[in-house]
């Protein structure tokens, strides 16, 4: 006969303890992600303007987003804000890490300042932003006149929209610079110098060993980093409306206005799908594109 083991008391408990610990997050993943999820999906096929009880109509709200210039137009808008403020934002940020990550005076005062931008709220953001960017007294265009330089219309004009949102979204990349400088603080000083002794300049050690090792931080940022820029929309509600002309009307913003303005709720619900594609494509993307250019230490 085979010995059937029973658990002791102790194990009981913590078995228990766990289960308990752990049903706060359990509760609030049915109640406010897996519902949430599952309603948008029966939405999605559904005509529903919160006053009158839904009705089926099958695929029509997918038709009719397919058909929807204004549907594409957001998407090349996504897609257009979140390549500039990705790009901008790793770089800019990678490069202000490099630079907090020097053993200087007051090296704590200075991460705290470029820490501080990201926990300011969104609203004092928006109209943070909305001042620095104007067109005839923001802080932008008065530097560029001091120069000479007559500054673009920014906010107010269709072709230098997204640029200004672009500018603003490096504002509150602190956690970013964060996730840089553990990532820096991580490579084995023994790297630069076995480099330093083969020679290696400070440019030839920075490409030969601070990019490759920091390969993989720097790639953990651009997947996240076009996650949240590809859902995007509250700063740039508050800041433009999606305006001049439809020029800053991304995804996020297009289903709000149709769910909380038009009260189109199944629309709304076919494009929030909409989304997800979208940011599963563009992270599958980066995932296939990543073995070129993203070194592990080990394999």
């Amino acid at each position: 006969m085979t010995a059937v083991s029973v658990p002791n008391p102790l194990a009981r408990r913590e078995a228990r303890r766990f289960h308990l610990f752990v049903s706060p997050w359990v509760v609030g993943f049915v109640l406010f992600s897996a519902g949430p999820i599952l309603a948008a999906i029966v939405l999605s096929f559904m005509q529903w303007n919160l006053l009158q009880a839904p009705k089926w109509v099958g695929f029509a709200n997918y038709v009719r987003m397919v058909n929807d210039p204004e549907f594409w137009e957001s998407i090349g808008n996504t897609v257009e804000y979140g390549l500039g403020s990705v790009a901008l934002g790793v770089t800019f940020t990678f490069l202000l890490a490099l630079l907090l990550n020097q053993p200087l005076r007051f090296q704590g005062l200075f991460r705290t300042v470029m820490y501080l931008p990201s926990v300011v709220s969104g609203l004092a953001t928006a109209l943070l932003w909305l001042n620095i960017l104007h067109p005839d007294y923001g802080l932008i265009n008065k530097v560029l006149a001091s120069f000479g330089i007559q500054g673009p219309g920014w906010l107010a004009s269709q072709e230098w929209a997204i640029p200004g949102l672009v500018l603003m979204s490096v504002w509150g990349a602190g956690n970013t610079i964060v996730i840089y400088l553990a990532g820096l603080q991580g490579i084995p000083r023994t790297l630069y110098e076995a480099a330093e002794i083969d020679g290696a300049g400070w440019w030839r050690r920075f490409w030969s060993v601070t990019v490759p090792m920091m390969s993989p931080v720097i790639f953990f940022n651009v997947v996240t980093g076009f996650i949240a820029a590809l859902q995007s929309y509250v700063l740039i509600l508050v800041m433009t409306e999606g305006g001049p002309g439809n020029a800053t009307m991304v995804l996020g913003l297009y289903i709000y206005r149709h769910a909380f303005v038009y009260f189109d709720m199944g629309y709304a619900a076919t494009l929030s799908w909409a989304m997800f594609v979208l940011v599963i494509a563009v992270t599958a993307i980066q995932f296939s594109l990543a073995r070129r250019w993203v070194h592990y230490e080990f394999k």
